[in-house]
């Protein structure tokens, strides 16, 4: 293979200048005005206002704020709840796919395609799909009055909300699982089944075990989504827009909330700095402990 020589310097550079500006733009920018924010008093409505340095006040208020601890706690309880409905769902579906059941060709098309919808399109969904007036839990609330109404308790909302970031997250974590469980020697699985292993053994003592690096890829992935991600500020905005009485306002949520809805940019600065240095020790731990049970050979 020929190898490509830039003469000029410059070529390359031109080359690049694209990208190095839509990431200076999109990413470096942003963050460092959020830094920016996070330590000083921005003014309400913009401008040219001048910003005063407050320091660490913009944290002090934050943690002497209810709402946002509410906001923490409900991030976690969607998170680890979403997540591990996904993973569970996904791996059941990915080796029912992988032993080629009957219709598992049929059935892959439909596993797939709901990830390509938008996080809001799903929510507007699900709202009409499971709506207490007009949807299928309708017919339910007929024969058992207020069975369903995510309206009026939260606990309902969290469950929609869930929903619809499993219904679809789901197929993504199927596209990884069924990849991974394919590289899977199939003589392994052939050994295990002559020596009267059943379906059921083979998944936990060979085929989970060895797919143990891609769940762990996966389990960083949507932990991470379900935590900050953008579909689930567009879902939680959709549907439920963090009620009843704060029972769905995630921490992503609550700061566009308080930056676009309270315009206090400084104090959703600082949130959005909590929120990195949440992920960042959710992220530590899942290396430190989960890692360990990962075998890569």
């Amino acid at each position: 293979m020929k190898r490509v020589v830039f003469k000029s310097r410059w070529v390359p550079a031109v080359a690049a200048l694209p990208q190095l500006l839509l990431i200076f733009l999109f990413f470096y920018w942003p963050a460092v005005s959020v830094f920016n924010w996070a330590f000083t008093l921005e003014p309400a409505f913009g401008g040219a206002g001048e910003r005063l340095f407050v320091g660490w006040e913009n944290f002090t208020s934050v943690f002497a704020d209810s709402q946002y601890w509410n906001s923490v706690r409900v991030s976690f309880t969607f998170a680890i709840s979403a997540t591990t409905i996904t993973m569970a769902v996904a791996l059941v579906l990915a080796l029912a796919v992988d032993r080629q059941l009957k219709g598992s060709k049929l059935f892959r098309f439909f596993y797939i395609w709901p990830f390509a919808l938008a996080g809001p399109a799903v929510g507007t969904a699900f709202l009409y799909i499971l709506s207490p007036e007009r949807g299928l839990m309708a017919m339910v609330n007929a024969a058992h009055p207020d069975f369903w109404n995510p309206a009026r308790y939260g606990s309902h909302a969290m469950i929609l909300i869930i929903a619809c970031f499993v219904w679809k997250w789901v197929g993504y974590c199927f596209i990884f699982m069924l990849a991974g469980l394919q590289s899977i020697p199939r003589s392994l699985l052939e050994a295990a089944s002559m020596d009267g292993s059943g379906p059921l053994r083979r998944a936990l003592d060979i085929q989970i075990p060895l797919l143990s690096p891609t769940l762990f890829l996966l389990l960083i992935l949507i932990a991470t989504e379900s935590f900050v991600g953008k579909d689930t500020y567009g879902i939680v905005e959709r549907t439920t827009e963090g009620g009843p009485n704060n029972a769905t306002d995630v921490m992503v949520f609550n700061v566009v909330s308080k930056a676009f809805y309270g315009l206090d940019y400084s104090g959703a600065a600082a949130q959005s700095l909590m929120i990195i240095a949440l992920i960042m020790v959710f992220t530590f731990i899942q290396f430190r402990f989960v890692e360990r049970r990962v075998h890569y050979r």
